[in-house]
């Protein structure tokens, strides 16, 4: 009898993504943005067979995707190396070179709409106004372009247009929990909710006809909930809430005059259909925990990418009511059940708010006794039932993992949301020394055997943690981290720095507050050794924020280990850099465990 070796650490590098993906108009083809080739390009379907054969061969990473209205050909955004200053770009459905449509060297486009007749292209751009973004019309037979929103104090995005072109709707960014909709309509702004100094967030909106708009908002509430526009009568109406739960994508199918809304629970999704006739609600099931992007046919199927903690992405369709796996991406020799299932833990923090958790837990069998520290990036996101094949590998090798959703995590009502505004490396960084205390209270991590890893904010809260409290963590990994604000604030995408003052502080006024919360200003304390992971056109953080960090504690004698990618930005969009980040972080990790 043949015998085979246990599946090793290498199998879960060999794990797959999708990023993008779209449905041709009569939905025989689907194209979606995977990287089987080791970087990502866009590959197609023949529905129904679901043999996938590559399409494009640019070799770089995808953020949307859209067919022409009449199936001729497709549009997709592509960024270079991570820079994220997406380009558009057009192919026949039967793939070969990119063609580029809007492309202009170190600007972004993004929000990519057609009209119905294939003709005009609608989409938001920091081209000619990098702080305010401008919104534009260009039509694809004439090559003319036309300026439709600008603006004027704040990011502005274009969210919806009514189905005659003639209402668009736009959201302006004050800060990611504040964020209002208008609707210019007969040449007049008209606010989607109603006057309030309360900040509020509008996170969705569409036409179901040229009058009636739904949109998903929190005004007056901690939750996102369904609300009812009316353009004509300017009536705001509340529909329907979901008790705990924040409402936030919107989807319209025309066909059946459904509704269908994604909502946020703390760590998982839930996907509902509203029935305009009587604005009732049901939920509807779907296969995975988190729904990465969502879409609707002409018919009405449906087509989501979606994932759980042991299953990576992939791409389902329902259909007359059953879901269908199009894709079947998983752990090379690893069965789906082999794979840990978190715990979901609940805390009382230094000041009694109660903190949701995540434990992956390491089989006995394997199990080195060590856990692992995970602050989540965001800050105002969350750690979801996701699959990370970071975490899967490391557990597979005997590490536990903890990721706390600490204050400031998205999934828990606005209130908590907005509770690290201003407040950076206080209230969240004791959140995540209080949820050490209580897994060493409840014998789930001994005090001498816990690792630290972070990356983007997790990666400031790495940094900051090791600083303020060394005495926790044996080694630290900071994956792309900022370790002083000041710098940070300055350093970010113009588009962000009108948010800066609310999300972060002002330099001048919040001077001293900035300077507490800057890991750069614990140097003394940073005693651990420690693994920095930077991509060199990361656009968010940039690359100086860890040149910093590393070259101050090298200047103090400290060990440092630091990698710099050159070709990635705030990610890992290349499997061969991937996989070179895993190896690294599990050799530095095993150093400390006493094997």
């Amino acid at each position: 009898m043949i015998a085979f070796p246990k599946p090793d650490v290498e199998n879960f590098f060999q794990t797959f993504g999708i990023e993008a993906f779209a449905v041709s108009p009569d939905e025989s083809q689907l194209v979606f943005s995977t990287n089987l080739n080791g970087k990502y390009n866009l590959w197609a379907m023949d529905l129904p067979n679901t043999f996938p054969y590559p399409l494009s061969f640019y070799n770089q990473s995808c953020s949307e995707i859209k067919y022409d209205k009449n199936g001729r050909f497709i549009l997709a955004v592509i960024d270079h190396d991570g820079d994220e200053n997406g380009q558009i770009y057009a192919l026949p459905p039967a793939g070969g070179e990119l063609k580029p449509i809007r492309k202009q060297d170190n600007v972004r486009h993004m929000t990519l709409k057609a009209s119905d007749d294939g003709k005009r292209l609608y989409y938001t751009s920091n081209k000619d106004d990098q702080t305010f973004l401008k919104a534009y019309c260009y039509d694809l037979e004439t090559g003319d372009e036309e300026i439709i929103l600008h603006g004027q104090d704040i990011a502005t995005y274009l969210s919806a247009m009514s189905p005659d072109e003639k209402t668009f709707i736009y959201s302006k960014h004050f800060a990611n929990t504040y964020i209002l909709a208008w609707a210019r309509h007969e040449e007049e702004d008209v606010l989607l909710t109603p006057e309030t100094k309360k900040q509020h967030t509008v996170s969705g909106a569409v036409f179901v006809s040229e009058t009636d708009v739904y949109l998903l908002t929190n005004y007056d509430a901690d939750f996102s909930y369904l609300a009812k526009f009316n353009l004509k009568t300017k009536e705001f109406t509340k529909v329907v809430e979901v008790e705990e739960q924040d409402f936030t994508e919107l989807h319209y199918d025309k066909s059946s005059g459904y509704l269908y809304i994604v909502s946020e629970q703390g760590v998982r999704d839930h996907l509902f259909q509203v029935f305009l006739e009587d604005e009732s609600i049901k939920e509807v099931d779907f296969p995975g925990s988190v729904i990465e992007e969502f879409l609707i046919s002409d018919t009405g199927n449906l087509y989501v990418n979606a994932r759980s903690a042991t299953r990576p992405s992939n791409l389902y369709q329902r259909k007359n009511g059953e879901w269908k796996s199009l894709t079947q991406y998983g752990v090379p020799g690893v069965h789906e059940e082999e794979l840990i299932e978190p715990d979901v833990l609940s805390y009382p923090s230094f000041d009694g708010l109660e903190i949701e958790a995540q434990f992956f837990k390491a089989k006995e069998e394997v199990s080195n006794g060590h856990v692992i520290l995970w602050p989540h990036g965001g800050p105002q996101a969350a750690e979801r039932a996701t699959f990370r094949s970071l975490f899967q590998f490391l557990v597979h090798r005997g590490y536990s993992i903890f990721a706390p959703n600490f204050r400031g995590s998205t999934g828990y009502g606005l209130a908590f949301s907005k509770m690290v505004e201003g407040d950076w490396g206080y209230g969240p960084r004791l959140d995540n020394v209080s949820g050490l205390e209580y897994l060493i209270e409840q014998g789930l991590a001994d005090r001498d055997r816990i690792l630290l890893m972070g990356g983007s904010y997790g990666g400031y809260m790495a940094l900051l943690l090791h600083g303020r409290h060394a005495e926790y963590f044996k080694a630290v990994v900071d994956i792309f981290g900022p370790c002083n604000l000041f710098s940070f604030i300055d350093s970010v995408p113009e588009h962000w720095k009108p948010l800066m003052k609310q999300w972060i502080g002002d330099p001048e006024e919040d001077k001293g507050k900035l300077t507490e919360d800057s890991p750069i200003h614990y140097l003394e304390h940073m005693t651990k050794p420690m693994l920095v992971i930077q991509g060199a056109k990361d656009p968010r953080v940039v690359k100086a924020e860890s040149d910093q960090i590393v070259k101050a504690l090298k200047d103090k004698g400290r060990d440092v280990e630091y990698l710099v990618l050159e070709d990635e930005g705030h990610g890992f969009s290349k499997k061969e850099n991937e996989i070179q980040v895993y190896r690294k972080v599990l050799a530095f990790f095993d150093q400390f465990t006493d094997r």
